[in-house]
């Protein structure tokens, strides 16, 4: 079998140094369609290094790492990588990332699911600098044709927004050449550039990457919910129910008022997210939650 589950989830934690710095920062908000009005000083402060704030969701890229990709190179994975797609992300931010950093990241598979007809991998990674933990990210990677292993299936995350109306839909437009910029900060797996390898994994032409959706819509509640302010969220776990392909447009509901969750504070609800493609019949692509951090209060 192509996943050796007992030396994938035996291997020694891999360390890596990565580094990054204003340029890296500025590719990623491009990669996630910041920038535009280019005059907006709302957009400005993502693109502009004299006034350069870090979207916590960078993370997923910094130091060029690609999760999947990691996850694709541990110890006892050998898979095909057109099988290989991107199912879920978490993210805990431990404080506002900087502008420029060199860290250590420290990651390890932590469960391979059993899902019948496909296998999970998560990895989880560490990122520290000299001052401390930076984040804990935990990637979720679906790999079909590998399940029926007989291991545990794992654990149920329904993917179901609130049976409410949302407190605000945006809609985001995604250009044609996004998938081909977003690439440039480290996943250069094919299926999001070549057309042959897309349809040989079984698409009918090249898909956006699953984290440049989650990029953008970190951003659109960072904008609107929470006034601008990178440093309030603390979390952002989300799954990908679906795949965007570039020149469409993400339509992105918010629930952001305390009753997210029957009964539960806004602080431990959290943001909660559902994004749909419009031009396909709102052909879900994405839930999550957005966590904030203490004692801010929303605008």
């Amino acid at each position: 079998m192509p996943i050796d589950v007992r030396r994938a989830l035996t291997a020694a934690p891999r360390a890596a140094a990565v580094a990054w710095d204003a340029a890296d920062v500025q590719l990623y908000h491009l990669g996630i369609g910041a920038g535009a009005p280019a005059t907006d000083p709302a957009e400005l402060r993502y693109v502009l290094e004299s006034r350069l704030h870090v979207l916590p969701a960078f993370a997923t890229v910094a130091g060029a790492r690609s999760g999947v990709i990691s996850a694709l190179s541990a110890r006892g994975v050998d898979v095909d990588l057109a099988a290989v797609l991107h199912g879920g992300q978490r993210l805990d931010v431990h404080r506002p990332l900087p502008v420029s950093c060199r860290a250590v990241t420290t990651s390890r598979v932590t469960a391979v699911y059993d899902k019948g007809r496909a296998a999970v991998i998560v990895l989880r990674s560490e990122t520290a600098d000299a001052d401390g933990p930076l984040w804990t990210s935990e990637a979720e990677v679906y790999v079909r044709g590998e399940g029926g292993f007989g291991g545990e299936r794992g654990p149920a995350r329904p993917a179901t927004a609130p049976d409410r109306a949302p407190d605000r839909t945006l809609e985001r437009p995604v250009r044609e050449d996004q998938a081909l910029l977003y690439r440039l900060c480290g996943d250069r797996n094919p299926l999001h550039a070549d057309p042959e390898f897309a349809r040989r994994a079984g698409f009918e032409r090249p898909v956006l990457h699953g984290l440049c959706t989650y990029g953008m819509t970190l951003k659109a509640v960072v904008d609107t919910v929470f006034g601008g302010d990178v440093t309030r969220p603390r979390a952002w776990h989300a799954r990908f129910t679906g795949v965007v392909y570039p020149g469409e447009t993400l339509r992105v509901r918010i629930w952001d008022r305390a009753g997210t969750d029957a009964g539960a504070r806004v602080a431990e609800a959290g943001v909660r997210v559902a994004v749909t493609v419009p031009e396909r019949d709102d052909a879900p692509v994405l839930t999550g939650t957005v966590g904030e951090r203490h004692g801010r209060a929303r605008t």
